[in-house]
């Protein structure tokens, strides 16, 4: 598979001096070319700090991050981003905030209107074009947010714990829902989440991070058949890599909870 993306050697220092936080520490992994990611690791070991880095939002302190070939430097439309917060304009309808980006770019009017009407019905909310932010559900405006990411159509998508707010059962439903899209546009996804079941189901390979300073722990490839159906949960492939990668995450869990006991409970934060 084609390298599409290389985070090489990137450390994330937050701060200086005697309140300096190391998020990340010398991290490395590649990403193939519409290759489906899922990152994991304890709270606070710089999940979301390397999103942003790739995003072009935070700038890391050492290594770089390239995009086919090129340093990523600052934001660019080859990439969109969707955080666990659905960042929706309230003011807009569901058309028009899917529509956004595209009026940003000066597309015309009718083309944006129909990359948006494909995306509404991709994401099953045919009847609420015209429905503001307000009116709709958590799992309505996540769809929205998905949206409007893919209909910048970027190279990469990158999402933050994207469904982490979101009940249960409307959880498993936008799993496969992102899945069929994906099947159909092969975009290439980063995926970070806390849910080691929702990163086995998601991903072709999973990584899982050590605590902060972050780092690679282990990559774990994911040869479960796809499309993916919800059933799959239960075969035993799927609960055998499930049980290694929780052992690793409890392993991290342990060494972030004594660490934050040697620093005391007013040092700890979050990045």
């Amino acid at each position: 598979m084609a390298a599409k993306l290389l985070v090489e050697s990137v450390s994330k220092v937050f701060g200086d001096g005697g309140r300096a936080v190391t998020a990340l520490e010398n991290t490395d992994f590649t990403v193939g070319e519409s290759e489906f990611i899922t990152i994991l690791g304890p709270s606070g070991c710089g999940k979301s700090t390397i999103l942003k880095i790739i995003a072009g939002l935070t700038e890391p302190s050492s290594g770089r991050v390239t995009l086919d070939g090129r340093a990523i430097s600052g934001p660019g439309r080859d990439r969109g981003m969707v955080f666990q917060t659905y960042t929706l304009f309230p003011w807009l309808t569901v058309t028009e905030n899917i529509e956004f980006g595209l009026e940003v770019a000066g597309r015309p009017k009718a083309e944006r209107r129909e990359v948006a009407d494909h995306y509404i019905a991709k994401i099953g909310l045919r009847g609420f074009e015209s429905a503001y932010p307000g009116q709709l559900s958590g799992g309505m405006k996540q769809r929205v947010a998905i949206a409007r990411a893919l209909a910048n159509d970027p190279q990469v998508l990158l999402m933050d714990e994207p469904f982490g707010a979101l009940d249960a059962q409307t959880r498993t439903v936008m799993q496969e829902l992102l899945l069929g899209v994906w099947e159909e546009s092969h975009k290439t996804i980063l995926f970070v989440t806390h849910d080691v079941e929702e990163a086995v189901f998601m991903g072709d390979t999973v990584y899982v991070m050590t605590a902060r300073p972050g780092r690679i722990k282990a990559r774990i490839a994911v040869p479960l058949p796809r499309p993916r159906s919800y059933d799959i949960k239960v075969s035993d492939v799927f609960l055998g890599i499930k049980k290694e990668i929780l052992a690793l995450i409890r392993e991290e869990s342990w060494k972030a909870a004594n660490s934050l006991e040697l620093m005391g409970d007013g040092d700890e934060k979050d990045v």
